[in-house]
């Protein structure tokens, strides 16, 4: 079964950076689409990037501008680098395979408050 670590969250005042990353074991890493999450307190887990095989990426519109997702293949990690943060940013960051219905780890938690 794959497993996920996440780490790179911290408190933020806003207007700060912060680089997420997520490694990912017993998984074959490279052949897939792997994304970003968050999950705020009292709403439902959301996507807020992804990235392809072939390293295309996508963003929600809420973080397109400020966030960059990456990947290093040959570490089986991928990225998260948020700028110009947000109180809205504030939650729980998860990686995953895109489409992954299991396999969540722990998440990261992000906050951002002055």
């Amino acid at each position: 079964q794959v497993q996920l670590v996440e780490s790179g969250g911290g408190l933020v005042q806003p207007g700060g950076s912060l680089r997420l990353s997520c490694v990912a074991s017993r998984v074959i890493f490279s052949t897939d689409a792997w994304a970003w999450y968050r999950q705020a307190p009292g709403k439902p887990r959301e996507l807020v990037a992804l990235i392809t095989s072939g390293g295309h990426t996508n963003y929600a519109d809420s973080v397109k501008g400020r966030f960059t997702i990456s990947r290093d293949n040959t570490k089986n990690t991928v990225y998260l680098q948020m700028n110009s943060l947000e109180p809205e940013d504030t939650a729980v960051y998860y990686c995953n395979k895109v489409g992954a219905l299991g396999g969540w780890g722990q998440g990261t938690q992000v906050t951002v408050s002055s």
